[in-house]
């Protein structure tokens, strides 16, 4: 059965979070941590780079042990150390860690002191009022604990986009390689490139005789069969995603790609105009009365209710139908569009790798310039830097342009934004950068009054250039904080500076609907990949489907411009 980072991941994180219920040495707590995610972020499959013989000592912060342990995982299918784990602690334990607000230290206070060892004792205990006697509870947290576990109950799993696309792809290229099959695509949400998926569905065009469905329900990865016919079968994988796969005619493939791609909302919409036409419109064709005038392709079924075609990421029901008659459907950006990425960070705070690797590896992408944004010094988690340490970063990044051939290297910054609105580092020293990259990475729980003001005070500053990851969400980790977006994209406007796009699939922040505000307003975004390592410039392309779900175009991008263009841009903001 192949084995994805997604998997290690979790096999990793559940390592650290067992080790810390345990009470074990923090280094290695950590250890496990930062191997969990820089897997996570590693776009490609550490299985492929096992498969191949190459050294895993040579990713970031994977030494020879943990190393020794992902050639397990990958070979064996699970972990020894992991085994032993559960062994030594209740099983239903690390369910208790799915809980929103409840990590390993809460969930140690409430195993060794309540003898809470499943989800069904924690909502007990929580309306016993026994909760808030804990240490460093209280009944607040009592109370956010009981509605967070009588909402965990009710909601669905679901996936983030590049967790999905791990799965999607190597079941798509099991699917293609089965004799008889013609084309494999993956519909559903995944294909509209929502932030998470719930499911995934895959269409298939295949030959008569082709043994698709019998090899695609003894897929190794499969754990259980919902059901199997002869063209239509679902089961549920290993990892908890449920899988739908569909045979259809080649005579009604678009028609099906177009119904199973949705959304519904959207179909519904077109239905509804095929009504007023006196047409039909299903998932093997568009039919009047009983002839079939269209469904060969998606083309065909939006030319037979009077439309162009209109892009997956746009198919939410939020004005492309309108657009679409009216002749104002956008030319969505592309990933070739992007020439630079301005926000990238290297081992000088917390990335992993040189700023020559860094800028080679961006190279090597395609792009014409990438900004070296580090850490200011107030993160200190991220050993961010002080202004002698950023001077001497400059002093580097001039002498290697002198020696880059096809990448310039910008001198950036990834500042803090204090409560009070300031910059962490003087004027002299943002003075000398290229362009300075403002965010928030403390005080979330400011009031929306308060957190929009500290913005604005910051985007105010003479040297501020574009504000990183705007919200501050992490995608079903953190809420984004509260904060008035429409006016900080208006203020951006007035101000002259730029919104970030951030790739991370983690983040994915700008939210589309805030996308088409700033395209609305005309601000300009910048899709970044915010790089921890040259792995990570791979994210770019969940980016570029954030954007496009957001309208954005390639004039709505700061980073699709040339050099000489975007430095015309980003010195106005200086």
């Amino acid at each position: 059965m192949p084995v994805h980072n997604a998997d290690i991941t979790a096999i990793f994180t559940e390592i650290a979070d067992l080790l810390e219920i345990q009470g074990a040495n923090p280094f290695r707590i950590r250890a496990y941590r930062n191997a969990a995610r820089i897997l996570g972020d590693l776009p490609q499959e550490a299985r492929v780079l096992v498969e191949r013989g190459d050294d895993l000592t040579r990713l970031p912060g994977i030494g020879a042990d943990l190393a020794a342990k992902i050639e397990e995982i990958i070979t064996g299918g699970h972990c020894s150390l992991l085994d032993r784990l559960h062994r030594e602690l209740p099983p239903a334990i690390t369910e208790l860690l799915k809980i929103p607000g409840l990590g390993p230290k809460r969930v140690k206070a409430l195993y060794h002191d309540l003898d809470v060892q499943t989800v069904e004792q924690l909502h007990r205990a929580a309306q016993d009022g026994r909760i808030r006697a804990l240490h460093g509870f209280g009944e607040k947290t009592e109370q956010n604990i009981l509605q967070a576990v009588e909402a965990h109950a009710s909601q669905s799993r679901r996936f983030k986009l590049a967790t999905a696309a791990q799965y999607a792809e190597t079941l798509r290229a099991f699917l293609q390689a089965i004799p008889g099959v013609q084309q494999v695509v993956v519909a559903g949400s995944f294909r509209r490139m929502r932030e998470t998926v719930g499911d995934l569905d895959i269409l298939v065009t295949a030959m008569p005789d082709s043994p698709v469905m019998q090899r695609f329900t003894a897929y190794d990865e499969v754990a259980e069969i919902f059901s199997a016919g002869e063209t239509r079968a679902s089961v549920l994988l290993k990892c908890g995603m449920q899988v739908d796969l569909r045979v259809v005619a080649q005579q009604s493939y678009g028609a099906a790609l177009h119904y199973f791609t949705g959304s519904k909302a959207h179909n519904i919409a077109i239905r509804r105009i095929a009504q007023q036409l006196g047409l039909k419109v299903n998932e093997y064709g568009v039919f009047r009365g009983a002839q079939r005038i269209a469904g060969d392709s998606e083309e065909s079924v939006y030319r037979a209710v009077g439309l162009p075609y209109i892009s997956p990421e746009l198919r939410e029901d939020r004005g492309e139908i309108e657009a679409a008659r009216g002749g104002r459907l956008p030319e969505l950006v592309k990933l070739p569009d992007l020439k630079g990425d301005l926000h990238a960070h290297t081992k000088a705070s917390d990335g992993h790798d040189s700023l020559r690797d860094m800028a080679l590896a961006a190279r090597a992408l395609g792009l014409e310039y990438l900004a070296i944004t580090d850490h200011s010094r107030h993160l200190t988690i991220a050993h961010g830097l002080d202004p002698l340490q950023l001077a001497r970063q400059c002093d580097e990044i001039d002498r290697l342009n002198t020696q880059l051939d096809g990448i310039t290297l910008l001198k950036g910054i990834e500042v803090d934004i204090l409560e009070d609105g300031s910059l962490d580092l003087p004027d002299t020293v943002l003075a000398r950068l290229d362009l300075v990259v403002g965010a928030v990475h403390s005080r979330f729980d400011l009031s929306r009054a308060r957190q929009t003001e500290r913005i604005l005070r910051a985007m105010d500053h003479p040297h501020f250039t574009l504000l990183a990851h705007p919200s501050g969400r992490l995608i079903e980790k953190r809420e984004p904080y509260d904060v008035d977006m429409l006016r900080i994209i208006r203020h951006a406007k007035q101000r002259g500076c730029f919104l970030e796009l951030n790739a991370n699939p983690e983040r994915l922040d700008l939210l589309d609907s805030h996308c088409q505000s700033a395209k609305e307003e005309g601000v300009l975004v910048s899709i970044d990949s915010d790089a921890h390592s040259t792995f990570d410039f791979a994210n770019l392309k969940y980016g570029i489907g954030q954007a496009r779900r957001g309208w954005l175009e390639k004039s709505d991008v700061l980073n699709t411009r040339s050099l000489t263009a975007l430095r015309k841009l980003i010195k106005r903001t200086m």
